[in-house]
């Protein structure tokens, strides 16, 4: 198995067209969601497997040693991992929707609003794993914690959006993907958190980005 160097060369982006790919994940998953997204919004076809980490008989280890999806399978000895990884190579792997700016400063800004929407679902999922422990075993200072990172991110992200159409420039882009995959995993696992109230700016955005058929054919299933 080879580890995918994140400088694609040329050869590689033809290829990536040429070869129908695999994506290993699971439609719950947040992150598996973000690079389906970014890959019905690039219009490349690829293979989906679903395999849950979790699972017994998981073979996503065989791809990933860190056991995480998604894996992007590129050939029989490629594989892409972690999906901001994965996205990145697919965007340049595709001139179509070009998702991520090449200008170095709303590159940031793009990866940035990516890394603040990631992080709000990493305090999600931290929360989620806490719950299934055993309840004596259960700590409420590490999910009250969780929940801080939580509503600080939806804070941030809401000032920052404003008035703004997208999360960062003018058109719809990686930032916004990310953003919108974020809250439909908050939407799914804590229902409980209200912040379409405390939120409608960001409230707006989601559903704006919910009417797009990328968003549609992606939708998690329900819990």
């Amino acid at each position: 198995m080879q580890c995918y160097n994140p400088a694609p060369q040329k050869a590689a982006h033809a290829f990536i067209i040429q070869q129908l790919m695999k994506l290993i994940g699971t439609p719950g998953s947040p992150y598996t969601r973000k690079v389906r997204v970014v890959l019905a919004e690039k219009r490349i076809d690829y293979d989906f497997i679903h395999d849950a980490p979790a699972s017994a008989t998981t073979q996503v280890p065989k791809y990933n040693p860190l056991g995480k999806v998604p894996v992007l399978i590129i050939d029989d000895e490629t594989t892409v991992f972690d999906s901001r990884v994965i996205v990145e190579y697919l965007d340049q792997a595709s001139p179509v929707a070009k998702l991520i700016p090449e200008d170095t400063r709303p590159r940031i800004q793009v990866r940035r609003w990516e890394a603040l929407a990631d992080g709000c679902t990493e305090a999600v999922v931290a929360i989620v794993y806490e719950r299934r422990r055993p309840a004596a075993q259960q700590s409420t200072e590490w999910v009250a914690r969780q929940q801080v990172k939580i509503d600080r991110t939806l804070r941030v992200m809401s000032d920052e959006l404003g008035t703004k159409s997208w999360c960062s420039g003018e058109f719809f882009n990686l930032s916004d993907i990310a953003v919108g995959c974020g809250l439909g995993f908050l939407d799914l696992r804590l229902p409980e958190v209200k912040w379409r109230t405390t939120s409608p700016i960001l409230a707006t955005l989601v559903e704006k980005l919910a009417r797009r058929k990328s968003f549609k054919d992606t939708a998690p299933p329900a819990p």
